[in-house]
């Protein structure tokens, strides 16, 4: 049917200009991301680290037969470059953003997907310019942490999650990064019930320990 086809071909053609724009994107999102860090510091946009895990995470986020898609909210003051390892800070971000992810997954344990979609699961990603540093806020909605689990957090091996689940090495990593390669600091808020928030700040310009 000639007249149906030609009726449809601007259709066709617009759903494969978006489906090549999408690979792009992943494209470009997986060089930022896997980039290989030289033996020095160099110039990085933050944001475009940060966008790229969230992409590379897209299939976690998507909604399910359990719950609604985890809506992921960005909230990006406008910040200088800073100079850093990209690769390894878009590790930190992959890290903290996939445990927040986990914790959604199991603050949803015993609710409804109506209960869910009533009040989503919900990651807000915050950046902001205090001083000559950048911060970087993670914060999810899920149910939050005891006192005593977010004093071991960071450990070396400590994990909440099940056997299987969790090697307890993705949190100790990311502050090793952004405390000793980055001379930054990484810290954790947390009310049970409520959510958890981490904290990382950078500074713009490259620092070594003195």
């Amino acid at each position: 049917d000639l007249e149906y086809s030609l009726e449809d071909l601007p259709k066709m053609i617009d759903s494969m200009m978006i489906a090549c724009d999408r690979l792009k994107n992943i494209s470009t999102s997986l060089r930022t991301f896997s980039r290989a860090d030289q033996d020095y510091k160099v110039s990085f946009n933050i944001h475009q680290g940060i966008d790229s895990t969230i992409l590379i995470l897209k299939h976690r986020l998507k909604a399910n037969e359990q719950r609604p898609e985890i809506e992921v909210i960005t909230n990006y003051d406008n910040l200088p470059q800073i100079e850093c390892f990209p690769g390894q800070l878009n590790q930190v971000f992959m890290n903290i953003l996939a445990n927040a992810i986990d914790a959604l997954d199991e603050s949803n344990t015993g609710r409804s997907f109506r209960e869910i979609k009533a009040n989503p699961n919900r990651i807000i990603i915050t950046t902001s310019l205090k001083d000559k540093q950048v911060e970087v806020k993670i914060a999810d909605n899920g149910q939050g942490m005891s006192e005593s689990v977010k004093q071991k957090v960071f450990d070396h091996l400590f994990t909440t999650k099940g056997v299987g689940k969790g090697t307890g090495l993705g949190l100790a990593i990311a502050q090793s990064i952004v405390i000793e390669k980055h001379c930054g600091t990484l810290d954790v808020n947390s009310t049970p019930d409520v959510g958890t928030e981490f904290v990382i700040t950078l500074p713009i310009l490259a620092q070594t320990h003195s």
